[in-house]
C-alpha cells in the first residue's frame, strides 16, 4: 500500500525534527528550532499526502480503525502545533509537542495497518463529521496539556530560582492564557462531536445514548473540561490549579481515545 511509504517517511522526518528540537534545548541556539520547525512543515506535508492517498486507496475517509484514527490524531496535533508556532513564535514548544507526535505515530506500527471495508454502521457522512470534530478537540487538549506541563515546570523553576531552566520557557501568564485558549477551542468541538455522535448512533442503532464505555468516558472527559472552564470563569481559578486540570483532562482524554477502544468491550472497541 503506497500510503504506508509516505507514512513511514513522515514518521522518520518527525523523528529527525524531534532531535533538532532537543539540540535546540541543549545548545540554546534558535537556528536548530528553525530547522526543526521547517522539517515539521515538510513532515506534515508528507503526512497529509499519506492520509489523502490512503483515502483514495480505501475508497472511504481514512477514519476507521485504531491505526487510521491514530495517524489522524497525530496529523491534527501537528497542524495545531504548526499554527501556534507560526502565530506565537514559541520556539520551546516543539521540544514538548514533536516527540508526542512521533510517539503517537510510532504506536501505529504495532497496530494492524491493512485497509478493510467499512462496516455498515460506519458507511455514513456522520463518520467524517463526528470523528473530525472529536480528533480536533483531542488535538487542542493535547496542546493545552503541553502548556499546562510547561506552566508547572516554569512555576517550579521560578520558585527555586533556577534561571537557566525557566528563561527558555514563556511567562506563566502566556502559558496560562494559551492553555485556556486551547481548551476554549477544543471544548465546543468536543461538545459538538458528542452531539453528532449521538445523532449518528440513533440513525445507526436506534438510540441516541446507550452508555457504551466510549460514550461514558467521553462524557467524563467533557465534565472535566467543563469544570476547568467553570473554575476559571466562576471561581477565578488561574495558574497551577488549572494547569493540573489540563493534565487530568488529558489523561482522561487519552483513556477515552485509546484505553476504551483497546481495553473495554463495546460498540467502539477495536479488540
Amino acid at each position: 500500500m503506497f500510503n504506508l511509504v509516505y507514512f513511514n517517511f513522515a514518521v522518520s522526518l518527525y523523528a529527525i525534527s524531534a532531535i533538532l528540537y532537543l539540540v535546540f534545548l541543549w545548545s540554546k541556539k534558535e537556528r536548530w528550532s528553525n530547522y526543526g520547525y521547517g522539517l515539521t512543515i515538510l513532515s506534515l506535508t508528507i503526512h497529509t499526502l499519506s492520509i489523502v492517498i490512503r483515502g483514495f486507496e480505501a475508497n472511504h475517509l481514512p477514519m476507521s480503525g485504531m491505526f487510521e484514527t491514530l495517524i489522524f490524531f497525530g496529523w491534527m496535533v501537528s497542524i495545531i502545533f504548526c499554527f501556534i508556532e507560526y502565530r506565537y513564535k514559541l520556539k520551546i514548544l516543539g521540544v514538548f509537542v514533536i516527540p508526542i507526535i512521533f510517539f503517537i505515530l510510532v504506536c501505529g506500527y504495532f497496530l494492524p495497518r491493512e485497509i478493510t471495508p467499512l462496516v455498515p454502521a460506519l458507511q455514513s457522512y456522520w463518520l467524517g463529521i463526528h470523528v473530525s470534530l472529536s480528533i480536533f478537540s483531542y488535538g487542542a487538549f493535547a496542546c493545552a496539556f503541553n502548556f499546562g506541563l510547561m506552566f508547572i515546570i516554569q512555576d517550579k523553576a521560578l520558585r527555586l530560582k533556577k534561571q537557566d531552566a525557566y528563561l527558555r520557557l514563556p511567562s506563566l501568564d502566556i502559558l496560562d492564557n494559551l492553555s485556556y485558549k486551547s481548551i476554549s477551542i477544543g471544548f465546543p468541538a468536543l461538545t459538538t462531536g458528542i452531539i453528532t455522535g449521538a445523532i449518528w448512533a440513533n440513525s445507526a442503532w436506534g438510540s441516541y445514548w446507550t452508555w457504551d464505555p466510549k460514550e461514558t468516558w467521553s462524557l467524563i472527559t467533557w465534565f472535566i473540561y467543563a469544570a476547568y472552564l467553570h473554575a476559571r470563569f466562576i471561581r477565578g481559578w488561574r495558574g497551577k490549579k488549572t494547569a493540573y486540570l489540563t493534565i487530568i483532562g488529558f489523561g482522561c482524554m487519552l483513556f477515552t481515545f485509546l484505553g476504551v477502544n483497546l481495553l473495554l468491550p463495546g460498540l467502539h472497541s477495536y479488540k
